[in-house]
């Protein structure tokens, strides 16, 4: 398994820093000098985590869990939301991108225009050449051209090889990548994807058509379905996971634009939600700013 390049705490908690402070700090600033959990308390802390867009039911449900006992006290607050915060991360998933040595991985990319898809791509594919593994893209959005000509640039900058079709089938550029990956021993396929939510339903049918292509061409190579969201939209993002985990079979999501955004806390919602573990998370412009996420780390960063 490829290594990524280490994201020290220090890195991390400043990135994480404006998540802290909706999501923890305004909480212990508030409720963690009170002798108890009175009801005003627990309301204002319920809206707080609401706010710091960690979802209504799940703050609902840690705020429940606060009435009508005495073992925990406000005093206390920001280690329960850590403890809770463990539980749940953990939960979901293992944070370990999926990858198998002398075998051929394909990463099914997805996620709506504008989330830094293709970025995550690139970057991604500038990791596993760093790596010494021979780096493949499939360049399956063949609707926008745009689309295509960015991966291109993004894909030699990485030094990766990249099979395009203009206007063609995105099925067929995934068989044809699969089909050259086998007979060239490369390692590693990234599949970008259409993300046309405003005609949902053209889109989910050739995700799916793609997904069974690659399902019949080489099903022991899938690796990893990837969802690609941006931090920034918060609780949108749980309505974006929740169309494509419909047609997809997701097994992990990308966190991008994380650096700076206050809004990290859907990366425990996301865990909560849709029990589907962040694995990799974008933390900035340059080619080695993609992080492998560790929840541990990211738990040390925000309550530290």
């Amino acid at each position: 398994m490829f290594e990524f390049f280490s994201n020290s705490i220090e890195n991390l908690k400043k990135t994480v820093a404006k998540t802290t402070q909706t999501l923890v700090g305004n909480v212990v600033e508030t409720v963690g000098e009170e002798e108890e959990f009175s009801e005003f308390v627990l309301d204002d802390m319920e809206d707080m985590l609401i706010s710091a867009d960690l979802g209504v039911s799940y703050a609902a449900e840690l705020v429940d869990k606060l009435r009508n006992q005495t073992k925990i006290k406000p005093s206390v607050v920001k280690d329960y939301l850590r403890d809770e915060f463990s539980k749940t991360l953990n939960s979901a998933g293992s944070n370990r991108l999926s990858y198998k040595e002398n075998e051929l991985n394909i990463y099914f990319i997805s996620g709506v225009n504008g989330v830094g898809k293709t970025t995550l791509i690139g970057k991604l594919a500038y990791k596993f050449k760093q790596e010494g593994k021979r780096t493949l893209v499939a360049a399956a959005d063949t609707f926008r051209a745009a689309a295509e000509e960015q991966l291109d640039i993004w894909s030699k900058r990485a030094g990766a090889e990249i099979v395009r079709r203009d206007k063609a089938d995105p099925a067929s550029v995934v068989y044809e990548a699969i089909q050259k990956a086998k007979n060239e021993n490369f390692d590693v396929i990234l599949v970008d994807t259409a993300g046309r939510l405003q005609n949902k339903f053209n889109l989910m049918e050739e995700l799916s058509k793609i997904k069974t292509v690659i399902d019949k061409q080489a099903p022991e190579a899938l690796r990893e379905c990837i969802l690609v969201l941006d931090a920034n939209t918060g609780q949108n993002g749980l309505q974006q996971a929740r169309v494509f985990k419909d047609s997809i079979d997701l097994t992990s999501v990308a966190l991008t634009k994380l650096d700076g955004s206050a809004k990290g806390a859907i990366i425990i919602a996301i865990a909560k939600e849709l029990s589907l573990p962040v694995k990799l998370i974008g933390v900035g412009e340059q080619m080695a700013d993609l992080k492998e996420f560790n929840s541990n780390d990211f738990l040390e960063a925000l309550f530290s």
